[in-house]
This record gives structure tokens, sequence and C-alpha cells, in this order.
């Protein structure tokens, strides 16, 4: 069997023959000319070197499936991720009772089946909490990591491939919860999120632990105009006060490593307000804060690459440490591009932020709203609708010939959009055009945005 991981986590185990029944359902569904090619079969044994080239042909088809739009969005292929996942965990489809939990620590238990998806499982917190069908939309799902601080650290945004049950339970540890967020970045729509009693309360708790936490910055006299207003449970006016607040709206990471301005700085990266905030810290310990704009980002990609090991040395055996890393290529002045890199474990999570910042930008230019991101109930479940194009998140596939030596560098696009012109550049970094994500945003940009 080979391994499917998706953002840096075992998803599942598949065989050969049932990625080929995938394909035959596939090219069913959406004709031979839609598909891509699939590795042919082998009448004899396949030799090692075989096996190692037709698990880097099956990666590739993957990868191609999950980047289409129209089969990657299909429910023939995440149907088929989440049954494998639910298979390869051995987990049977019962019902449980999912715990899930808000911003200010409240849990919502929902009682759900285990192969329930992420969009069920979206729903049954919002109807527990009366949340209206029509601002189910604004709000998601997202696996985090609980610190011993009581904070928390951004794993991913759940996806529609995955059953959340499983998804948390399998990583058998805890630390890991499932929390309910807003998941919009531009503040214009916490208007529409105001209008309704829970929508209010669950922004007001986001809002209330986001400042807690120290993700929103506020000096002395802002904080007493904000206790007040609290004591008052004037909960929009706290909200209007907030969004005049430094951050606000932003999701923070854990510090990590960049190569901007230089090689090896200590760097807080926040996500908000359609660009990527730096606090760098220096060689030389000085502190410099700046912000690189996603309209100016011309494309980006997350590698990841698993070091070398002569056997285990300091870390538990068979144990590598994937290193993930997001580069993105930046619009520095006028006529110069510039590559950034951050070193994050975060790295994949940081790439759906920029993607979910892109196709919100793109949904507001097309003249479209937050509201009809989600089709309404079709079949008693929320559909994505057509104008948002989903984060894809094409999985990453291992040998299945334990004897294989490491593979010094897994260079693989883990989520992304359909590339224009990217392909064309004459940069001498650029690697295969399928390792990037092509930003649409990027290609409006004008002279008023240098």
């Amino acid at each position: 069997a080979y391994n499917i991981h998706v953002n840096g986590v075992l998803h599942c185990r598949v065989r050969y023959s049932q990625l080929l029944g995938l394909h035959e359902q596939l090219r069913k569904e959406y004709g031979a000319n839609v598909v891509p090619a699939f590795p042919p079969k082998k009448i004899f044994t396949l030799t090692p070197a075989e096996v190692e080239q037709r698990r880097e042909q099956l990666e590739k088809y993957m990868q191609a499936v999950r980047q289409d739009q129209t089969l990657g969005g299909s429910e023939t292929f995440n149907s088929f991720l989440r049954k494998a996942q639910q298979e390869t965990q051995q987990i049977p489809t019962e019902e449980v009772v999912l715990e899930v939990l808000l911003s200010n620590g409240q849990k919502v238990k929902v009682t759900i089946l285990t192969s329930d998806q992420t969009e069920d499982v979206l729903e049954a917190v919002a109807s527990k909490l009366d949340l209206p069908d029509d601002l189910v939309g604004y709000f998601s799902l997202f696996l985090v990591r609980e610190t011993k601080e009581g904070a928390f650290s951004f794993v991913r945004k759940l996806q529609e491939f995955e059953l959340p049950y499983v998804s948390v339970t399998s990583l058998h540890n805890s630390e890991f919860r499932i929390i309910l967020r807003k998941s919009y970045w531009d503040s214009s729509y916490d208007d529409d999120v105001m209008e309704h009693r829970v929508g209010l309360n669950l922004l007001y708790a986001q809002t209330v632990s986001d400042i807690e936490h120290g993700w929103i910055l506020v000096n002395k006299e802002q904080h007493r105009q904000l206790k007040s207003l609290q004591e008052k449970v004037s909960k929009k006016e706290f909200i209007r006060l907030a969004q005049t607040l430094k951050y606000y709206g932003y999701l923070k990471f854990d510090p990590c490593v960049t190569d901007f301005p230089e090689k090896g700085c200590h760097v807080v990266v926040s996500a908000g307000n359609n660009e990527l905030n730096f606090q760098v810290r220096l060689p030389n310990e000085q502190l410099k804060e700046g912000s690189f704009k996603v309209t100016r980002m011309r494309c980006w990609r997350v590698t990841s690459s698993v070091p070398m090991s002569n056997g285990p040395s300091g870390s538990s055996p068979g144990k590598s440490e994937v290193k993930l890393e997001l580069a993105f290529e930046y619009l520095m002045s006028k006529d110069r591009l510039q590559w950034v890199t951050i070193t994050s474990p975060q790295a994949i999570m940081l790439s759906i932020c920029l993607q979910s910042m892109v196709d919100e930008l793109m949904v507001k230019k097309s003249g479209g709203s937050i509201r009809k991101m989600f089709r309404r109930r079709a079949n008693g479940a929320v559909r994505r609708s057509d104008s948002q194009q989903a984060v894809k998140s094409p999985p990453l596939l291992d040998s299945p010939d334990a004897s294989r030596e490491p593979m010094a560098k897994l260079s693989s696009k883990l989520t992304s959009v359909s590339l224009r012109g990217i392909s064309h550049s004459s940069s001498a970094n650029d690697v295969a055009a399928n390792d990037f994500h092509g930003n649409y945003a990027f290609e409006g940009i004008g002279d008023e945005d240098l």
C-alpha cells in the first residue's frame, strides 16, 4: 500500500488497485480527455526502481487530479479520500459525541457519525448553537494544538476530503482539538455576522480571546475603554473599538525562521488584512516590522524535505522530522521580484491563509458576496458554490518499499490553484511549474499598487 500524506500527516493508505478504481470512476463521470493519464499496469513483479517510478507517477497523478477544479472538488474524489481515511484508521461508522471548542473555551458537544465529513460537523455545531443557515459560511472548523498556557497553535483548517472525528482521534494526543472560528478576512463582513445574536456572541468571544492572548495589540487607554464596554456588556461597541486596533482579524503563528532580510532571522508571522506581517529579530537583536501584501505575491509554493538520517541520532528511530517551507515571490519594487522563505511547521496553514485571502479578493472583485460562498442546502448538506474555489491540498505519496533510500527532498504542492502564466517565468530559481500556486490577485496589479 501507498501512504498518502495530507498537510504533513498520514491521511490514509491505498493500494494501486484502489487508485485505479478511482481513476476509472473519474473517467466514467468526466470523460477520458479531462482525467490525467494513469500509471500503466505491469504483468511482472516490479523491481525496486520500478516501484519508486510508480510511486512518483501516482503522486503526480494525485496532484494533477487534486489541482483540477472539477476533479479535485468532485464528490467522487473527496469521498474516496474520506472512505480511505476511515478504513486506514479502522474506525467503524457509529454515533459518537465530538467536542468542539469555542474561542472562549466553551465546549460544544455534538452527536455525529464517525463518517461525517467536515461540512456535516460544521452544520451540527451551527445547529446546536442556533446559528442561522446563512451565517454558517462565515465560520470554519480548525484543527489546533493547545499549548500549556491555554493558547492555540493552528495546524490547519479542516477540509472537505476528511472526517473531523477521524482526523482528531487518529492523532492520539489530547492536545489536538477542533475549534470554531470565523473564516473570512475582511472585517466589513463582521456587520453581517453581528446582525444575529449567536453570530455576535461568537465574534465577541473570539475578539476577547484574541486580545487576552496578545494577538490584538492594545495600549492602556484602549484597554480601559474595552474593559468599560465589557462591564456594560456592549458587545457591538466592543467589537467596533477592537476593529480599529492593530492586528484585529489576524491569525498569529508560532515563532519561526525566515531568510528575509537575511538568512536565519527569527520571525513572528501574522496573517490578515490581505498581507503577511513580519516581526523580525535580526542577528544583531534589532527588531523590525514589515508587511507583504498578498496582491504583490506573484506566486508561492510549499515544499517539504525529509532530512537524510543515518539511523537514530537523538530522535526516535524511524521518526524523521519533516521540514516545511513556504516561499513566495514578491514584487519588491516596480521591476524587482524576490523570493522570501519562511521555515515553519505551520507553512501549510500559512499557504491556506494566503489562498483564502486571494479567494476572498476574487469573490469581491467579481461582485460576489461571502454569503454566496456556500450554496443553499442541497440534500440536507451545505455545498460550496462554484464561485468560491476550494483550497486544494493534494496528497503526498510515500514509497511502499521500506528498504528504499530516504528521499532528501520531497517537493510538493500542498495547497494550490490552477496555474496561469507562471510556467513561462525565466527565473533561475524556478522549478517545475506544478510546484507553484499561481496568484490570480497578482494579475490585476497596477501602478497605484506600487
